[in-house]
């Protein structure tokens, strides 16, 4: 069995936005291939790494990826031929070099991403190894609690509804990876018929998530407690909630603005609000909940609420090691979402995360709103015991084939199996 990465090639596919994204197949030297495909985001950080778009407006409104697919298939083929698939690092340094820039502005971070994604899973298969194995040894054996985007606000609802972007579940006090899917998707069947009962709209967002028009910030988590109970569960025993604003989104002039409410509140008051939030409703996790270029706001808000619920930096972190370490020194959060496509390598993406774990920071894997049917994510989270996974509602296939892959996982791993369950919100405040 071959390990000499032979040849990369790229096309051009949809994502599912419809939007083009690009899709890698790496060779070996005896024809072994595996593919890969990227991601992409609708609310990003301004640190991420750059995705790289034509901007031709007679295709695709100037979204399609032609470029990048053209990149792989010339200068980034001939760069990588000859390597060993099983240098991931020694790869991925290739590739960042023959980018040369700081955020991956010439080739495309997705280009570089494809390819590392590829070789990276063609290592594993020409091992005779799953990926989530191949990347994380013995050692990988920890399920994620499923973090489900139940309903969607924010951009993610095209500006109907809430301000807040995701009002998630997270069913930890399931025994099994498998009952918390089963338990989310009974949560998420009662909500809809909770709307409909409300003749509120059960069309569905970016993440398969209920986009109903509401009124309040309030009453998504009012519906979703309601929707916990009426499936048969205890809010904050047996699933809680966990919440991204992406509050990036709605910071202007140094104050966030709830449209939805009409108030224009300072970082200090809108910490305060998320504490009265945090009195009224099981709340285990906060994401991004003040913007990315707020570091006082941060540091306030950590030393307030760090106590109460898992704070997680998404725009202010983009899976980057230079905004980590400054969010450790700091004492700005507890956890980082980790991004494959933020950073733009696998290896970046793993240093990310062991830094985190360092010194005891959560890790909360996470999908891009303009997703694929790759399943890389779900296997990674495993492999490196991230202990929680967002990736959407129970709904669309882009979403359910990570769960189903987790699932199936969980069933290989048997006995040895471990579901994190309510340990990977322990709050580190």
């Amino acid at each position: 069995m071959s390990f000499v990465l032979e040849k990369v090639t790229a096309r051009e596919i949809l994502d599912s936005r419809g939007n083009p994204t690009i899709e890698i197949e790496a060779f070996t030297s005896d024809d072994q291939m595996a593919r890969a495909s990227v991601p992409s985001g609708a609310s990003t950080g301004s640190r991420e790494a750059v995705e790289r778009r034509d901007g031709d407006k007679k295709r695709f409104g100037g979204k399609g990826v032609r470029d990048a697919v053209n990149s792989v298939n010339t200068e980034i083929c001939g760069a990588v031929k000859g390597t060993d698939v099983r240098e991931q690092r020694q790869l991925d340094n290739l590739l960042l070099a023959l980018d040369g820039t700081e955020n991956k502005s010439r080739l495309g971070a997705n280009a570089i991403l494809g390819v590392s994604l590829a070789a990276a899973r063609l290592a594993a298969q020409n091992t005779r190894q799953s990926l989530w194995r191949y990347l994380g040894g013995l050692q990988a054996n920890l399920l994620p609690v499923p973090c489900m985007n139940i309903i969607n606000g924010g951009v993610h609802a095209r500006g109907q509804g809430a301000d807040f972007q995701e009002f998630m579940i997270a069913p930890h006090g399931a025994p099994t990876l498998a009952e918390a899917v089963r338990q989310g998707n009974e949560v998420y069947q009662a909500l809809r018929l909770l709307l409909l009962e409300k003749n509120l709209s059960t069309a569905v967002g970016d993440e398969g998530g209920f986009a109903p028009s509401v009124s309040s910030n309030r009453e998504p988590l009012e519906f979703i407690v309601h929707a916990i109970e009426k499936a048969g569960y205890r809010p904050g025993e047996d699933i809680s909630i966990c919440i991204d604003p992406a509050s990036s989104e709605f910071y202007r002039d140094g104050r966030y603005h709830l449209h939805s409410e009409g108030s224009a509140l300072s970082a200090q008051e809108m910490t305060d609000y998320y504490a009265g939030l945090m009195d009224d409703f099981p709340i285990v996790l906060l994401e991004d909940g003040l913007a990315e270029d707020d570091w006082a706001g941060w540091k306030y808000l950590y030393q307030q609420l760090g106590s109460r619920a898992e704070l997680v930096g998404d725009d202010l972190f983009v899976t980057n090691v230079k905004y980590i370490r400054r969010g450790i020194e700091e004492e700005l959060a507890s956890a980082a979402l980790i991004k494959l496509n933020q950073i733009g390598t696998l290896s970046e993406t793993l240093d990310a995360v062991a830094l985190c774990h360092q010194y005891g920071w959560g890790t909360f894997m996470s999908h891009r709103s303009g997703e694929t049917t790759d399943t890389f994510i779900a296997d990674l989270t495993v492999a490196l015991r991230a202990g929680h996974l967002k990736t959407g509602a129970p709904c669309r296939g882009e979403r359910v084939e990570k769960y189903n892959q987790l699932m199936r996982i969980e069933q290989s791993l048997g006995n040895n199996a471990h579901y994190a369950g309510f340990q990977t919100f322990v709050h580190r405040g």
